[in-house]
């Protein structure tokens, strides 16, 4: 059947012209523009019409809820396609958790194809509830939504040609790999680009997105949750590098996916800080299509999928229409597709803790001085600190006076006991403790605390919900959010839990931690150690710049 959307202003992402006509649509592909008559016509009264939107980069799991879930929220803002890379729940479930997710998003109106995880334990210094071996990644690689693999966040064993790694590389040679290499430069860099990485998300200045566009890469530029990267990326897009820079949310949490929005946001903060509006659609759509071999999407013009917007103007980008394939999915910030209505994929993955007393959250104090954990507000990266922290009877304590609190990540996976222990700055919290088992990436439960029962508390109850969010103080259980599926998503509403986890940080911050810290996107990071400088595992403290182990006191 052929549709035509009469007087409408198409945004052409070949040539960056805006054409005043009609655009024709038959069997969910673009037939073409101009003078069309159809079975079907609508009037779209000048307004505009481009492609739907694309994120390069995304974890669904951040959203905290099931990909349907995900879909409702994201396709009215505009969202017709995303590239997920399913890492977090890799790491909780293995093959298990990847075929879960391809499962849960079949029939969606929103494609979604997969990134496969490459680090998966992100790094030796780390132990999950899986590993993701090339025997793995093969067998997952035949499924036809997956385009190649994810992250590579490992830079130091792709430097060092490490065989496990290279092995992954060479088995996804002519597929595309994303890179993930914080601060790597020069011929580090040249050797981490030669192995085979042809894009990277984790730029935090334009010099460092020049040179990695200089080599060829492809430029993600970021606008999540935690790391905030766009407005410093934007003067490394130029004329000669705008159509080698796409946009990607990486992860983006329920209250700023429903606040602030999601790929369009990004659009209208490029826009609003001065990006011509047709480059910036561009980096939204045919950018990340052609990046990922997308051959049908991103674009309208003759033969590529009908997956539009129709938008009132070029600056807020908020649709008042969604098409996919021709169909309207969204209308005025509404989803038209049912989310009650379809079975949920079954996920056996149970939470598996060792009973924990007091005894196994000592931290020795064989020497004053200790190695600390300093946040660092707004970022994933943390300070290397070295400081004289209060000892009680041979042991390094909290001291809530000087901010000094205990940070404990505990094995949920094995029910092996394994659990590391560390010290903590610039949280701010007095009194209580609060646990999550979102915690990148191997998503053990990771837990901040003033005093030792409190810990405890917060673990167990960890344990109770099977996964979630916790913040307990004086023995009592004060704020909870549920995380049953792989201690990672909710069965509930994307507002629902945007609610329950805002109540949470909000009863935090009324706890003493500091404004400008979001309390569980802070703990959920302090648990990866690809991430300098600090991090900590169920392993122990972990130096991130050399790659080792090391304890928390300073010995000469």
């Amino acid at each position: 059947m052929l549709e035509v959307f009469k007087n409408a202003k198409i945004v052409n992402v070949f040539t960056g012209e805006i054409l005043e006509s009609h655009l024709a649509v038959e069997d969910g592909r673009v037939l073409g523009w101009g003078d069309y008559s159809g079975a079907v016509e609508y009037d779209l009264a000048g307004k505009y019409v481009c492609p739907g939107f694309i994120d390069g980069h995304v974890h669904l799991e951040s959203a905290m809820v099931t990909p349907r879930e995900f879909a409702r929220a994201v396709v009215p803002l505009g969202t017709t396609t995303v590239i997920a890379d399913p890492h977090e729940i890799a790491n909780v479930c293995g093959v298990e958790g990847v075929e879960y997710m391809l499962a849960a998003t079949e029939g969606l109106p929103l494609n979604v194809y997969v990134m496969l995880p490459s680090c998966v334990p992100s790094t030796v210094l780390d132990v999950g509830g899986a590993t993701l071996g090339g025997h793995d990644l093969a067998l997952l690689a035949i499924h036809r939504r997956v385009l190649g693999l994810g992250e590579v966040m490992d830079f130091n064993s792709v430097l060092q040609n490490q065989p496990d790694v290279s092995a992954k590389l060479e088995l996804f040679r002519g597929m595309v790999i994303d890179g993930h290499a914080p601060g790597l430069q020069g011929k580090d860099l040249h050797r981490y680009v030669f192995a085979g990485m042809r894009s990277d998300h984790e730029c935090v200045t334009a010099a460092e997105a020049h040179e990695k566009l200089s080599l060829g890469m492809h430029l993600m530029i970021r606008e999540g949750s935690a790391c905030k990267n766009l407005l410093a990326l934007l003067p490394a897009v130029t004329p000669h590098t705008s159509r080698r820079a796409f946009f990607v949310t990486d992860d983006r949490h329920p209250a700023l996916l429903l606040q602030e929005g999601h790929i369009n946001h990004l659009v209208r903060m490029a826009v609003a800080a001065g990006l011509n509006p047709v480059v910036a659609i561009q980096m939204a759509t045919i950018n990340t299509a052609e990046y990922f071999g997308l051959k049908t999407l991103g674009a309208l013009a003759p033969g590529y999928d009908a997956d539009f917007l129709v938008l009132d103007n070029l600056h807020d980008f908020r649709p008042s229409r969604v098409y996919k394939r021709g169909i309207l999915v969204a209308e005025h910030g509404r989803a038209l597709h049912s989310t009650s209505d379809c079975q949920e994929p079954r996920l056996a993955c149970a939470m598996k803790i060792a009973p924990l007393t007091a005894e196994m959250l000592c931290i020795p104090a064989p020497t004053p001085v200790a190695r600390v954990i300093g946040l660092i507000p707004g970022q994933v990266v943390t300070s290397n600190l070295q400081m004289r922290p209060l000892i009680s009877q041979g042991f390094f304590v909290a001291d809530v006076v000087n901010d000094v609190l205990k940070l404990a990540v505990i094995d949920r996976h094995h029910k092996s006991g394994s659990l590391g222990l560390a010290l903590v700055s610039g949280f701010g919290l007095t009194r209580g403790a609060m646990a999550s088992s979102v915690a990148h990436d191997a998503h053990n439960v990771v837990v901040l605390g003033t005093n030792d029962a409190d810990i405890i508390m917060a673990v167990q109850e960890i344990e109770r919900l099977g996964g979630g969010v916790v913040l307990v103080s004086d023995g009592q259980v004060l704020a909870r959010v549920a995380l049953p599926l792989a201690g990672l998503l909710s069965f509930g509403s994307m507002e629902d839990v945007a609610a329950a986890l805002q109540a949470l940080n909000n009863l935090a911050h009324a706890m003493g931690v500091k404004e400008g810290h979001d309390p569980f996107m802070i703990l959920s990071f302090l648990a990866l150690p690809v991430i300098p400088e600090l991090k900590l595992t169920s392993r122990g403290l972990v130096d991130v710049p050399s790659g080792t182990l090391v304890s928390t006191a300073v010995v000469d």
